[in-house]
């Protein structure tokens, strides 16, 4: 049977994840909710057949797992309330602000013992998938590290102008929203990372997000990760983490392009076609009836978030290793 799922926070993520949820032969998405009640109306349209919650908590009841894709604030108490249900929980990136309030999260949700994941888009996907094996067996060499690069003319992006939250220091920005995901990936490659040093750049309106960000980070092996982002100018998005190996290096653009490097131009590696954002989706659902059954999976777990959390928050303020 399929499972019932109820999607909690109806903007971008949660219609996207509505759609390709309604075309997945194992799930059913029973009830949805959003407190602005046109977006309630707007997803129904791609799920007619789902139920408009008069709250959250009261589209728990009925389902097997809770999807949050709301902002990150309230997410911690919704993922508890459904956890307390013995619901499953799929959680929208990042954890959290608070870090603290994570720790708990992740505690709470690990002694509730329910299935439970973050939604870091590539996790189940083809191109972190060949290069996280390719690494395994040798075929980048010696790795050398990971750079990472993200720069928009406008921040929110023209897609992601319906969630004003976005701009706002306390929940938002790129280095949150994207860097993050780039940040999940690199720790699947090169294990935990540890933030050497930090330089957030805030426009002089205080409650706004980052326009620049610039950091280093080193695994155990004392390998870097470096980080440049940027906001401004009149230029196409750029989202691109490069993992650099002695003998090949593999770049990841646009979250799914996949291309390898021997010295000169990148190409498209082997594994073309390249993911889509359909199969990237599909991906990560198909990996979430595995958790849901019990068996292994790639979806990110809440404790890899929860590292990723400490790492942003901690660029975020500027913080520097002791």
């Amino acid at each position: 049977m399929a499972f019932k799922t109820a999607i909690i926070g109806l903007g971008i993520m949660g219609q996207r994840m509505l759609e390709h949820m309604f075309l997945h032969p194992e799930f059913v998405v029973d009830t949805i909710w959003d407190p602005d009640s046109a977006a309630c109306q707007s997803a129904q349209k791609l799920a007619p057949d789902a139920l408009i919650a008069s709250n959250a908590e009261a589209a728990f009841s009925n389902v097997d797992l809770v999807y949050l894709a709301c902002p990150p604030a309230p997410r911690k108490a919704y993922a508890l309330t459904a956890s307390a249900q013995g619901k499953a929980v799929f959680l929208e990136k990042p954890l959290g602000v608070d870090v603290a309030e994570s720790r708990v999260l992740v505690r709470e949700l690990t002694a509730a013992g329910v299935p439970s994941a973050v939604n870091f888009t590539q996790a189940a996907g083809r191109a972190l998938t060949d290069v996280s094996a390719g690494s395994k067996v040798g075929a980048l060499g010696d790795l050398m590290g990971v750079d990472i690069i993200v720069t928009y003319p406008h921040w929110p992006r023209a897609w992601q102008q319906t969630a004003d939250w976005l701009r706002f220091r306390d929940e938002g920005g790129m280095t949150r929203e994207v860097i993050s995901h780039f940040l999940f990936l690199s720790e699947r490659i090169l294990g935990p990372l540890e933030l050497v040093w930090a330089e957030p750049e805030y426009p002089p309106q205080g409650d706004l997000c980052e326009t620049h960000v610039a950091a280093r980070l080193v695994n155990g092996a004392g390998l870097p990760v470096t980080i440049m982002g940027s906001v401004g100018g009149a230029q196409p998005d750029r989202q691109e983490v490069t993992i650099k190996g002695s003998k090949t290096s593999r770049r990841i653009s646009e979250f799914t392009i996949d291309t390898v490097s021997s010295g000169g131009q990148f190409e498209p590696s082997s594994s073309a076609p390249t993911d889509t954002r359909a199969t990237g989706l599909k991906a990560q659902l198909d990996d979430m009836v595995l958790l849901m059954n019990g068996k292994p999976n790639r979806l990110a777990t809440i404790q890899e978030a929860l590292r990723v959390q400490i790492l942003i928050e901690g660029i975020l303020s500027g913080q520097r290793a002791s």
